[in-house]
């Protein structure tokens, strides 16, 4: 792979001017990332800190990367998907900002778990995760690393699961933000981010009209409420699949058709899987599906989809165009997949549009401050951050939009503040 004067691994060198145009580009769509930035590199909050990313590398991630040097921090970054990286952003950081980046799409998994060891030979003091496996290879692997580590904040929610896990077995050994819990996260970013980049994720890999077809949500979390939004409002019959019976009412109160997937499989014509779990389609749904049918995952890893079983009763596997495979069956059937099962919305589309990540990444950026700031203070178990933060991050993003809001008179905020008013 490429090297430079910065010790790096990725695909070209040459393609950093178009990288650092798509990074600057980003920039211009992510206002409350940038007044952060700016406050950060006034106070300087992790100088003298190694910083450990191991993220999406595009243009947005790029962009919080830059705001933490900007605040004093020795950053690096390893990819956190082997398809997902956009080569150009990586070139662009390592030429026009000097942030050292492993990861090139396409990398093996030996490749990518290589990287992951690099980057962790930066000897961390923070860490920014999306799905704990930083985390996770640090506990297992290089727990003579947690002793100078003050603390990490983690993206998306397969990675809130394997903390949750560590917090609950006690093995995790020092404190976690878990930045996927924060309602400007969450309610931004899953619904609105991955509604729209998943359809457009499948839109570019198979170029297939949504209107009319049976299109089968899997999992019914923030993530599957915005895909499930978006197909519906481009005209597809849609399919909730659920184990949580509270967010299956809600789907069912939304007009959306709720079944279990082994139902849903004989009669859809499109499958998502946004659940973080594991085989969530497994390979007998994909034996009962009709012919022709397309399967895909919005998952952090490629698990949700049992794509290793499906090879097994494959006749012939072939390539029919970029992130769209054919898997010709032996019942004489073909299943389509998207994106080999990784991240449909990363690998065969952008991810998330700028103005959405700009949301999530106030919240990284603000996360690792308030570790930071909170140094000795905290438990090791996974925070979420104070109401407050969230409340100034919404405030900036509609300042940016031009949205006003209304404030409470003094006699609203003494209304709901006292017992004593009512009907007597």
């Amino acid at each position: 792979m490429q090297t430079t004067a910065v010790k790096c691994d990725i695909k070209d060198i040459a393609l950093a001017e178009q990288g650092k145009n798509n990074i600057e580009w980003a920039f211009k769509d992510m206002p409350v990332l940038q007044r952060i930035m700016e406050r950060f590199r006034k106070e300087q909050p992790f100088k003298g800190l190694r910083l450990t990313a191991c993220v999406h590398v595009t243009k947005e991630t790029a962009a919080l990367c830059i705001a933490m040097k900007e605040g004093g921090a020795d950053a690096v970054l390893a990819a956190s998907n082997p398809l997902s990286t956009q080569d150009d952003v990586a070139a662009g950081l390592v030429k026009y900002w000097g942030i050292p980046v492993f990861g090139y799409a396409g990398e093996s998994s030996e490749t990518y778990a290589k990287h992951v060891e690099e980057v962790l030979n930066h000897k961390p003091n923070i860490i920014i995760d999306d799905g704990a496996d930083l985390v996770a290879t640090i506990h297992s692997r290089k727990p003579e690393l947690i002793p100078d580590i003050i603390g990490s904040t983690e993206e998306t929610t397969t990675g809130i699961i394997r903390l949750q896990a560590m917090e609950k077995d006690g093995s995790l050994r020092f404190p976690t933000v878990g930045v996927n819990n924060s309602l400007t996260k969450h309610l931004y970013d899953n619904r609105y981010g991955t509604g729209q980049s998943s359809i457009d994720g499948i839109l570019r890999a198979a170029n297939i009209l949504i209107a009319g077809k049976t299109f089968v949500v899997c999992g019914y979390g923030w993530c599957g409420k915005g895909a499930a939004l978006r197909a519906k409002g481009l005209g597809a019959n849609v399919i909730v699949t659920e184990v949580d019976p509270l967010k299956a009412l809600e789907a069912a109160m939304e007009g959306y058709q709720v079944m279990p997937i082994a139902e849903a499989a004989k009669v859809g014509d499109i499958f998502l899987t946004l659940t973080g779990d594991k085989h969530v389609v497994d390979l007998e749904h994909m034996l009962t599906m009709k012919d022709g049918a397309f399967v895909c995952n919005a998952g952090h890893f490629d698990v949700e989809v049992n794509v290793a079983a499906l090879k097994t009763q494959a006749v012939e596997i072939k390539q029919i165009r970029p992130s769209l495979e054919e898997y010709k069956l032996k019942n004489g059937k073909s299943i389509y997949v998207l994106a080999e099962g990784r991240l449909v919305n990363l690998v065969a589309a952008e991810g998330h549009p700028a103005s959405v990540m700009d949301m999530s990444f106030a919240n990284q950026a603000l996360g690792i401050e308030f570790i930071v700031k909170n140094k000795g203070k905290l438990e090791n178990k996974m925070y979420t951050l104070p109401h407050e933060v969230d409340v100034e991050i919404a405030k900036i993003k509609l300042d940016s939009m031009g949205i006003k809001i209304d404030t409470l008179t003094a006699e609203q905020e003494l209304y709901l503040n006292s017992w004593k008013s009512g009907t007597v």
